[in-house]
């Protein structure tokens, strides 16, 4: 599994999360094994980057170039 990379900030007051982030990383790749992940650990481990289309691009995608 191609996990991406937990950066802390520099000035981050919990370090060790960190380090919990990355075992159960580490966890979530057992077959059958379903980690959890607290609502800042989740966070941490980027689950809640919106990375969606937007509206715009979405339009763009299904217009019909043939027309």
């Amino acid at each position: 599994m191609n996990l991406p990379p937990i950066n802390p900030p520099a000035n981050d007051p919990f370090p060790a999360v960190v380090d919990v982030v990355a075992e159960k990383f580490g966890d979530a790749e057992t077959p059958g094994f379903q980690a959890e992940f607290a609502p800042d650990e989740a966070a941490r481990a980027g689950a809640f980057k919106e990375d969606a289309l937007s509206e715009s691009d979405a339009l763009q995608s299904t217009s019909d170039p043939s027309n």
